[in-house]
């Protein structure tokens, strides 16, 4: 008690304060200063580098849809972008190589669909699938989660989709062994279905989910899916507080469509992760809403989850960039930017919840530019939020991205320091830390806004 009544005491003294003399505290020892920083500094010491390959069809636009969305939202990172096609023909060994060069030094990429022609031209594998293969990306992970506000056929959805993508059908072991007899071989291995058997586990673990079900064709292919389900069940013995179970591709798609609410987290092999990823986008809006990502033990891919390059509306300013801006908003927490992740992801689900601006494929009527527009205009930072200058509470009346930096008095958090982490010029209203300021946060807590929060570990 006495401890909180001597924070109270020194709130009001701060509040107090006559103009000139809102300094930091130094008299306790408790009393941890944070210190301000200059804008040059804060962005040299805070940006993050990312490989961007835009890759083919509405690529391009839905990446300059992110960079947009990016720079209103003062987000701190630079983009690293390489062009890689092979319908373009912008692909090369010495264009594939420079990607993964890039992704070597920034760990970190967000791409499109790189689409692969149908003609075969002498080389089996893609260069999708070659960098993939090159970066070890074994993990796909597609979250697929109705969106607030747009009803499908089932609402409520969530669940988790966890796809091998380094071997399976995707081997490009294919061969003519006779005359009009092709033999194309489908690899699995006893490694590498483990190791997506314990991510999927580990996933499930951390992220507070109950069941695991693996998806196999174990009834035809015993051997090659009889072992990749052999792997499952025994690291799944490892794991007794998930549940574990077991269906078969077919019926998995079937079910999928009559009753998904039964499904959690579901793992399987390449191919039948291709077709599983594309149907469920499709139960909650299209590929267009749902995002992903692709991880190896050293990298990070993020993607759309339904991998098409909706090539007819190339130009056309109709692409829905929900999928492409929520992968982007998911990079950043890898990133562990929280803040500005949580800004985009929620204005990108606000606009879909208030249904005034969606594009043709939710049933709307708007370009890729309004819908971008409305993101933006909706990138308000929430009280309370979490910004990569520490826990924060916004004053209402300033710049809606202009934050008031914390000190910790004992238990107590005081709002002594302003700053803006949105343009952090001296011009800004909060640039100068002088009892003047402090007048708006009086107001403020007239209003009952809290200046004071418990301090946090």
């Amino acid at each position: 008690m006495a401890a909180l009544s001597a924070g109270r005491t020194a709130v009001r003294g701060l509040l107090r304060a006559p103009r000139g003399l809102c300094r930091p505290l130094s008299a306790s020892a408790a009393l941890q200063q944070i210190p301000r920083v200059k804008s040059e500094n804060a962005k040299s010491e805070s940006t993050f580098q990312v490989t961007m390959l835009p890759g083919d069809g509405v690529g391009p636009e839905l990446m300059h849809a992110v960079k947009e969305v990016f720079k209103a939202a003062s987000v701190p990172v630079v983009f690293d972008e390489h062009h890689l096609s092979e319908v373009q023909n912008m692909a090369s060994e010495e264009k594939l190589d420079q990607v993964v060069d890039s992704m070597k030094e920034s760990k970190v990429a967000l791409i499109g669909k790189i689409h692969t022609p149908m003609e075969y031209k002498g080389e089996l594998a893609s260069y999708d699938m070659r960098l993939r293969r090159k970066l070890d990306l074994f993990a796909n992970v597609v979250h697929v989660k109705s969106l607030p506000g747009y009803k499908t056929r089932h609402n409520n959805l969530d669940l988790v989709i966890i796809r091998e993508q380094t071997e399976g059908e995707y081997s490009s072991l294919e061969h003519e062994s006779a005359k009009g007899v092709i033999e194309c071989l489908k690899i699995i291995t006893r490694a590498k279905s483990q190791r997506i058997a314990k991510f999927a586990f580990d996933y499930a673990t951390k992220k507070g989910r109950s069941k695991v079900t693996a998806v196999h064709k174990a009834n035809i292919m015993k051997l090659g899916d009889g072992l990749f389900l052999q792997c499952c069940e025994e690291v799944a013995e490892l794991y007794p507080k998930i549940k574990f179970d077991t269906m078969i591709i077919d019926n998995c798609c079937m079910q999928l469509v009559q009753n998904p609410y039964q499904f959690d987290v579901l793992v399987m092999p390449n191919l039948y992760g291709n077709i599983i990823d594309n149907l469920a986008a499709g139960l909650v809006g299209g590929a267009g809403v749902v995002p992903g990502e692709s991880y190896s033990a050293e990298y990070a891919v993020f993607e759309m989850g339904a991998r098409h390059p909706f090539a007819q509306a190339v130009g056309r300013n109709i692409a829905n960039p929900t999928a492409m801006l929520l992968s982007a908003a998911n990079m950043l927490r890898h990133l562990n930017l929280e803040f500005h992740s949580n800004l985009i992801s929620d204005a990108v689900k606000k606009v879909i919840k208030v249904g005034k601006v969606r594009t043709r494929d939710l049933g709307g009527y708007c370009t890729t530019s309004d819908f971008v527009k409305s993101v933006i205009d909706n990138l308000h930072p929430h009280y309370g939020a979490h910004s990569r200058h520490g826990w924060i509470r916004h004053v209402p009346g300033f710049h809606p991205s202009c934050d008031w930096g914390p000190g910790r008095v004992g238990l107590l958090l005081i709002l002594w320091q302003p700053r803006c982490s949105h343009c952090l010029l001296d011009s800004c209203p909060l640039a100068a830390a002088d009892g003047a300021q402090l007048q708006p946060l009086q107001g403020a807590l007239k209003e009952g806004t809290r200046s004071t929060v418990q301090a946090r570990p």
